[in-house]
């Protein structure tokens, strides 16, 4: 049973299909003139939390899942911190299918590449992000990075260098769209968010918010960041399916598109 959950615009999407999930998270125009648009997914339970047993895994569910491979398939590049790619055992994109002629038609790689954003690069080369990739793995660090371990990253991935100390987020996504990478989807982790909204990076929010509560000391979605101000968004989609909310919401700044808002359930 479909139930609508707000009057915010018509058609609805339909949680079950695959091209009606790519209709409402679509990309803006811009990103095919070279501009780049980074959206964030992220999961969170009701009191906020953004893991389960130190994982957002315990968050997920069916629903969540299929959106956040949908968004994937959209993508270009999977920007992701270090520490989550440790803690969540991310392994290589992998081509759908389902996108296959989509992708090919937007001059896009089978499946999207998995950009890391490591200053310290304590990473794992013999794991299948570095092993068994589709598309070659990226690993941004810094100009001051141990020399050994860049040697060793770059035999099995790209490394993209931006800033000393800690790596410049503004030169690193601009470094991604030299490469034609405009699509960017960052999946935190919530440290990686946090600096990626105070850098005024972040276009756009898609947070599936889980019906649980799960007190804890668990972080938030964007944590241990200072914002020099608040960031207004707007929403603009809202999907229930079995409990879970999958909400995209948009910054509100002058080149923002607007694309028309959808509400659905199931």
């Amino acid at each position: 049973m479909q139930q609508l959950i707000s009057p915010l615009s018509r058609p609805f999407a339909d949680p079950a299909s695959l091209e009606s999930l790519a209709a409402v998270y679509a990309y803006p125009e811009q990103v095919n003139q070279g501009r780049p648009w980074l959206r964030a997914n992220m999961v969170a339970g009701l009191d906020g939390g953004a893991k389960l047993a130190g994982l957002s895994e315990g968050l997920s569910g069916d629903a969540d899942k299929r959106i956040f491979g949908v968004l994937r398939a959209l993508s270009d590049v999977v920007l992701v911190g270090a520490e989550t790619v440790r803690a969540e055992g991310y392994r290589p994109g992998r081509a759908r299918a389902d996108f296959a002629a989509a992708r090919a038609a937007a001059g896009q790689a089978p499946a999207p590449v998995i950009a890391i954003v490591s200053r310290s690069l304590g990473l794992d080369l013999a794991a299948p992000l570095f092993t068994e990739p589709l598309v070659r793995t990226v690993v941004i660090t810094t100009e001051d990075a141990p020399a050994r371990s860049r040697r060793a990253v770059a035999e099995v991935a790209d490394v993209v260098v931006a800033g000393k100390g800690s790596v410049d987020l503004p030169a690193a996504v601009a470094a991604l769209a030299e490469r034609g990478w405009t699509r960017l989807l960052s999946e935190g982790g919530p440290r990686l968010l946090g600096q990626l909204a105070a850098a005024d990076l972040l276009d756009e929010l898609c947070l599936s918010v889980a019906p649980l509560i799960t007190a804890g000391d668990a972080p938030r979605i964007i944590h241990d960041a200072e914002m020099p101000d608040v960031q207004r968004m707007r929403l603009v989609s809202l999907i229930e399916q079995k409990g879970f909310l999958f909400t995209r919401y948009l910054r509100l700044h002058p080149q923002a598109a607007s694309p028309a808002p959808v509400t659905a359930g199931q």
